[in-house]
């Protein structure tokens, strides 16, 4: 077993994977495209607000610290793929796009999915809101694995 030391102090040696910032960003960016065209109320938005309880106030500020957070958490989901992405392409070789759609399937299901669909479950969701949950999900995983896996690795 080869042991690997950490680079030394004021060492320039990588420490994690390679990770194109900014497929990240665009990737984080996607998720808020994809996000806003999926619970548009003439596609998916009424249906979600009928089985999910939602009630909008009306207000635009009462959207600003939600969409802030979905910001943020949809970055880190970038970040999280384009790592593990990168690692599964060290690991396995071959194409880098195939190695990211298929990284982000195996995250969506062991994660994403399978964590909704316990706690939905659990708390008595209807399965359709499960369902398009679930889905909103893997479309915005598949959209930024396409937008990582195109981008490459590195931004050099």
């Amino acid at each position: 077993m080869d042991i690997q030391l950490p680079p030394k102090r004021g060492s320039r040696e990588r420490r994690g994977p390679e990770i194109n910032i900014w497929a990240v960003l665009l990737a984080t960016l996607s998720s808020m495209v994809v996000g806003s065209v999926w619970y548009m109320p003439k596609v998916f938005g009424n249906y979600w607000m009928r089985v999910a309880k939602v009630n909008p106030s009306g207000e635009a500020r009462d959207a600003v610290t939600p969409i802030l957070i979905t910001l943020v958490v949809s970055f880190f989901s970038a970040w999280v793929l384009a790592g593990s992405a990168a690692i599964s392409q060290h690991f396995y070789g071959g194409n880098f796009l195939v190695n990211t759609l298929v990284t982000a399937l195996i995250l969506w299901a062991g994660f994403t999915a399978a964590r909704f669909i316990t706690h939905d479950a659990f708390e008595g969701r209807p399965a359709g809101l499960t369902v398009l949950n679930c889905a909103h999900e893997l479309v915005t995983l598949a959209v930024m694995a396409l937008i990582i896996g195109l981008f490459g690795i590195s931004a050099a």
